[in-house]
Order: structure tokens, then C-alpha cells, then sequence
């Protein structure tokens, strides 16, 4: 009896620990275009930790797979806004953001007009 209650909780501290192995998560990423989509999903996903990521032109929400024993989305929103690209939490630094390609300055009201 005492080994299986020893199995029982290993088995159930075995499938906490898994959950963990794949989180989901979302954040809202200002762009425009498809080369703001390409570096943004560049820059999360060399990330250590996450599996999968893809950022939509339309909604600007990055959806992230992670391993959150390994990275954070705070992690993966400090990465993306130092690519340029500004998230709810962090703003990309002024040098990031003007090193962009000009159709890509979502900040400018007339380039987004343009992608209208």
C-alpha cells in the first residue's frame, strides 16, 4: 500500500511539472507589416525556452509557446520591444525602433494609413 501511494504522488508531482513544459501565452505587439511580423517572431523565438511563437498582422497578438521553467512572456516582451517593436509593458528603445525599415515605423500615423 505504501508504494502505491509513493507512485500516486510521484505520478501526480510528474504531471504538475509537465504543465509547466508547454504554457501558452499572448501579447499585444504594435506593427504593421510583414517584415514587422518576421523580425518580431525572429526575436521571440531565439529565445531559450520557447517553442513557438506567430504574431498577426491584423489583431497584433503574439502567440507564445513556452517552457515557463525556462523564460517568462515578460522575458519574451523585454526581447521583442529591444527588436523595436513596442508591447503593453515595454517600450522599445528609441535606438531599436528608429533602426527599423521606414515602411515599418508604426508610430507614424501616415505609415499606418499606408498599410490600411
Amino acid at each position: 500500500m505504501k508504494k502505491l501511494m509513493t507512485l500516486a504522488v510521484l505520478f501526480m508531482a510528474a504531471s504538475l511539472m509537465a504543465q509547466d513544459r508547454n504554457s501558452k501565452g499572448s501579447l499585444e505587439v504594435d506593427g504593421v507589416c510583414g517584415m514587422c511580423k518576421a523580425r518580431i517572431e525572429k526575436a521571440a523565438i531565439k529565445i531559450t525556452g520557447v517553442k513557438s511563437v506567430k504574431w498577426s498582422i491584423e489583431t497584433h497578438e503574439l502567440n507564445v509557446i513556452y517552457d515557463a521553467r525556462k523564460t517568462s512572456l515578460d522575458t519574451v516582451a523585454k526581447y521583442v520591444a529591444n527588436a523595436g517593436h513596442d508591447t503593453k509593458k515595454f517600450t522599445a528603445p528609441d535606438a531599436a525602433y528608429n533602426s527599423v525599415n521606414p515602411c515599418c515605423k508604426y508610430r507614424d500615423e501616415e505609415v499606418i494609413k499606408a498599410h490600411q
